[in-house]
């Protein structure tokens, strides 16, 4: 099991479009920029047969500092989410 890096995925949309990689990557970077900042924003992105990126919001919770065993506060955050489509699903399967 490989990992693709954003440099490998950049190839791949290039030779898969007939596109430079200079214009292929321009490409991608603008649509991870407007995910996050749609996420940001609090919007939800959805991709039909690929997937929905959403956000959640976690509350502050107690946990412990693994070297010492002390306890500490973790902060509430907003963290980003994915949920796979059915498309996407039944490709892997």
């Amino acid at each position: 099991m490989a990992n693709i890096s954003k440099k490998e995925l950049v190839s791949r949309i290039a030779s898969a479009t007939d596109q430079s990689k200079a214009q292929t990557e321009k490409a991608l970077n603008a649509t991870l920029d407007s995910i996050k900042e749609s996420l940001s924003k609090g919007d939800d992105v959805s991709l039909i047969g690929f997937g929905t990126f959403t956000t959640s919001k976690r509350a502050e919770r107690e946990g412990r500092n693994p070297k010492t065993g002390e306890k500490i506060k973790i902060k509430a955050a907003t963290v980003p989410k994915f949920r796979p489509g059915k498309a996407l699903k039944d490709a892997v399967n």
